[in-house]
């Protein structure tokens, strides 16, 4: 019988749906760390090993978190979030900057000056066995015994029984990316998406595929986004706010296509086509009627889903 903590290839399960603010006592709520998810392996023994979502090893990048494995008690596998604090709000350029770095030295000066965090949420698996068949609420129990401290590099994510509602509206107020609200009583299942657990977020974004660039006037530069529609890249509009930096240094670096992967718009004639290989977030106030993007702001490049998995919501939201 394989064992998950020897095999450390967990794909974790995801959040498969988004809502309005709502209360319901069948659900618990809690804050949504605007980071990169992250599954911990840790053995008081044999130490600490973070891999994300496409088993990629991240200690590497944050070494400062090398000893979480002295946060347990004993054997344990946690899902949780990997952040970068600033003013007690987690920064998502920040992790994001961090996941692209090479330079052991640069590296080394970043967990010294920007340090990250580890926030765990779940747990997946205690001394010898899996755990992910438990009730959620049974999970969060078994993570409180388990954890023996918390400081600035190591905690457990608070959540609230009642008051959906009124959390998202602090959250808001906080100017925080929302909340997630998790059905009490729900499994873990791996590589899942899952209706049991529902993103309700203030700040909107969504993951596209870079398919090119698009110089503009006053130095500014656009990145032409797509997503994908079954096995065929769309055209998703663009985004200018927030590009630059090492993110556009990789866009750039790209292989260049001849034709575009899509019927160009008006406007795009220009364009510098790339090779889809990357993957960008976008934040943006809302969705016009049509589909379009309104403000929005290029938050970073993401190292942790391929571009074939950036497929087009089901309907726009409005």
């Amino acid at each position: 019988m394989s064992d998950l903590f020897a095999e450390k290839n967990i794909k974790p399960m995801l959040i498969g749906v988004q809502g309005e603010p709502f209360d319901d006592a069948d659900f618990i709520y809690e804050l949504k760390i605007d980071g990169e998810r992250c599954i911990a392996y840790l053995d008081p023994t044999d130490g600490t090993e973070l891999r994300n979502k496409r088993n990629m090893k991240l200690l590497p990048k944050v070494p400062e978190l090398a000893e979480l494995q002295s946060y347990v008690n004993c054997r344990c596998i946690l899902d949780g979030e990997l952040a970068i604090m600033e003013a007690g709000k987690p920064v998502f350029f920040e992790i994001q900057r961090r996941s692209m770095m090479s330079n052991p030295l640069k590296i080394q000066l970043a967990a010294q000056k920007t340090p990250a965090t580890f926030v765990a949420f779940d747990i997946l698996y205690l001394r010898d066995h899996p755990v992910n068949d438990l009730p959620l609420m049974e999970r969060k129990r078994l993570l409180a015994q388990t954890v023996l401290r918390e400081d600035a590099r190591f905690a457990v994510s608070r959540f609230i029984e009642r008051g959906g509602v009124a959390f998202f509206e602090l959250a808001k107020a906080q100017e925080l990316e929302g909340i997630v609200a998790k059905r009490r009583d729900s499994r873990y299942y791996f590589d899942k998406r899952t209706r049991d657990w529902i993103k309700i977020k203030y700040l909107q974004d969504e993951d596209f595929v870079v398919c090119g660039y698009l110089r503009k006037e006053n130095s500014m530069t656009s990145v032409v986004l797509g997503q994908y529609r079954g096995s065929e890249l769309v055209y998703k509009g663009h985004v200018t706010l927030g590009v630059g930096g090492e993110s556009f240094r990789r866009i750039r670096a790209l292989p260049r296509k001849i034709s575009p992967p899509f019927s160009v718009p008006p406007g795009n004639e220009d364009a510098a086509w790339v090779e889809p290989r990357l993957v960008c977030v976008v934040q943006y106030m809302m969705k016009t009627e049509h589909g379009g993007l309104r403000q929005p702001v290029f938050k970073g490049l993401r190292e942790d889903k391929a571009a074939i998995e950036c497929v087009e919501s089901q309907s726009p939201i409005v």
